[in-house]
């Protein structure tokens, strides 16, 4: 290749491949799951899309296998809270060996290491040349900047890396960008100028808020928006380095037994006691300010309907936001458990794990803390408060209802009148989930036929009559 073909390769920006060939897939795994794990380990740093129940476990696990007996060196696993000890279940399932480190501490001839997010911070990424797998890899968008910036910085220099997420840009799929730019195919603001533009023409990344009081028009005046020639050129870039799966036959594959059961969808609002200053009814709160203030004064309606809902048999997952809600519904349900913030990392794996096995009826907790990552499909009946995080109430819901599950599950959203423009927003985000899935399946297929190494070695014919000449 001459430097002038390199140069025409680097600036198509399409994912470029640092793997290699698999060695090790696993006889159990599925048709679709054999060639995504395929994928990761041929191109070395990409990210799967791929919707809950799936098996992403599984191709983490074999990819980080294979990256081991490749290199012989460490490979380092990030999971969400409780999750590890799952993913260590999996493994030996599959006879896949792998180890928990919660200390930095790399045991005595182990290769793959299991640890917590929130642990990373102890480990030095020197030690794991082999790779690093970020699972729930949206998680990162819940973690302040700094949290975020350590994680982006940990796996710079690794050869070899992998997202694993169900909801890759549910908000805005500009934010596909956060993981472009972890996997080091191209960072967060040039992928933004390349494909993007605002009406101010500023490099902003956040020109408005979601959910406040002029949203729309704020949304409308100073959002993102796709260059004129770039969206096509944009959904075969995020393809070039990602795979989208809703359901196998996305990627040519048989569904077989990945069929989802129905998902009942229930919203009940409940009449807050206490009106806002000055007001004689509930109006839709106006602002995120508003919003938590019409959530406070509602704080005992709303829990009451919550335990009416979950007076049954059954097993509840109850998702809330203030600790005052949890505390409030520990009490009105007597067989409730609660996982909060101040709980130590112990005694949240504790309950997570005492609610999976059905020792506890009801699990009480914020979705950022058990609504990545976890398998609860010995549940069916769930109850969310909402908010304008689409992510956290599709990942919360998703604990129960994924491929796998035998029963409806049963979602009933509780709000007060004054969140029913929480509840629209909802709607708005699901849809543009939708569309932006809908994208990466459309293009996928033609981007799977995308090889940057075969893209730009035609040689050039030179006709004979110009020869002579």
């Amino acid at each position: 290749m001459t430097d002038y073909e390199k140069f025409l390769v680097d600036k198509t920006q399409y994912g470029k491949k640092s793997g290699f060939k698999p060695t090790f897939i696993p006889e159990k795994a599925f048709d679709f799951q054999k060639s995504l794990i395929e994928y990761g380990v041929d191109t070395g740093r990409c990210a799967l899309f791929e919707d809950c129940g799936l098996g992403k476990t599984l191709q983490e696990l074999a990819i980080a296998q294979n990256w081991v007996e490749h290199t012989n060196k460490p490979v380092l696993i990030l999971e969400p809270l409780a999750v590890a000890a799952q993913t260590i279940r999996e493994g030996e399932k599959f006879g896949i060996e792998c180890h928990r480190s919660n200390d930095g501490n790399i045991p005595s001839g182990a290769k793959i290491i299991i640890t917590n997010y929130e642990k990373l911070h102890l480990f030095d990424w020197k030690e794991f040349e082999g790779g690093c797998i970020c699972d729930e890899s949206s998680i990162l968008k819940n973690f302040d900047g700094t949290r975020k910036d350590e994680i982006t910085q940990f796996m710079r220099k690794l050869p070899r890396r992998l997202l694993g997420t169900a909801t890759a840009a549910p908000n805005d799929f500009i934010e596909l960008g956060t993981s472009s730019e972890a996997l080091g195919q191209m960072g967060y603001m040039d992928m933004l100028g390349r494909f993007f533009k605002n009406n101010q023409s500023t490099s902003k990344p956040r020109s408005y808020r979601h959910g406040g009081k002029n949203y729309e028009k704020e949304k409308d005046k100073n959002g993102w928006r796709f260059k004129g020639h770039a969206e096509l050129p944009f959904w075969q870039w995020v393809c070039s380095w990602s795979r989208a799966v809703r359901r196998p036959s996305d990627i040519g594959f048989d569904n077989g037994p990945f069929v989802l059961p129905p998902l009942i969808e229930r919203q009940h609002i409940v009449q807050s006691e206490k009106k806002a200053d000055g007001y004689l009814f509930s109006l839709p709160a106006a602002g995120l300010r508003e919003q938590r203030e019409e959530r406070r004064r509602s704080i005992q309606e709303r829990c009451a309907m919550v335990a009416k809902l979950a007076s049954t048999k059954e097993q509840f997952l109850i998702g809330v936001h203030l600790n005052p809600e949890g505390d409030l519904l520990e009490e009105m349900i007597p067989d409730a458990i609660q996982i909060s913030g101040k709980d130590s990392d112990e005694a949240k794996e504790e309950r997570l794990l005492a609610f999976v096995s059905g020792q506890a009826r009801v699990l009480v907790s914020k979705s950022i803390i058990v609504g990545f990552g976890l398998n609860m499909q010995n549940c069916h009946r769930v109850i969310p408060f909402p908010s304008h995080s689409y992510e956290q109430y599709y990942q919360f819901i998703r604990r129960s209802w994924r491929f796998g599950q035998t029963e409806p599950v049963q979602v009933d959203i509780v709000a007060s009148e004054g969140e029913l423009n929480v509840l629209k927003n909802l709607q708005r985000k699901s849809l543009q989930a939708d569309r932006m899935f809908d994208n990466l399946i459309k293009y996928m297929n033609q981007a799977m036929q995308i090889d940057i190494r075969e893209n730009l070695n035609t040689k050039e014919k030179v006709p004979s009559w110009l020869k002579n000449k």
